[in-house]
């Protein structure tokens, strides 16, 4: 899921989820509900 794909990359990677959200130009909290899967980032 994608979900387990970003958790698991940002774990890999030794981000927290506000150092991946400020890499994105997204809030934390679009982190923590994507890697919770009740959301989906969107393709701009």
């Amino acid at each position: 899921m994608l979900s387990d794909n970003i958790k698991n990359y940002r774990k890999k990677s030794n981000m927290s989820q506000d150092e991946l959200a400020e890499k994105l130009g997204v809030s934390r909290q679009s982190i923590s509900l994507w890697e919770t899967g009740q959301t989906q980032p969107t393709i701009r």
